[in-house]
């Protein structure tokens, strides 16, 4: 069982050498804008009015 455990982490690890990550981060895509639905319900404020 151990050795099956270290040739899965011996094999992850070897995958991930194998990534670029500064050719990536050169072409990552752009990300959308976040969209944030709270505002409906924002507006019904439950708090008592401060006097």
């Amino acid at each position: 069982m151990i050795l099956l455990m270290i040739g899965i982490l011996m094999n992850v690890y070897k995958g991930l050498k194998c990534i670029d990550h500064k050719k990536f981060l050169d072409n990552k895509p752009e990300l959308p804008p976040h969209r944030d639905f709270n505002d409906k319900w924002d507006d019904e404020d439950d708090w008592p009015k401060k006097k």
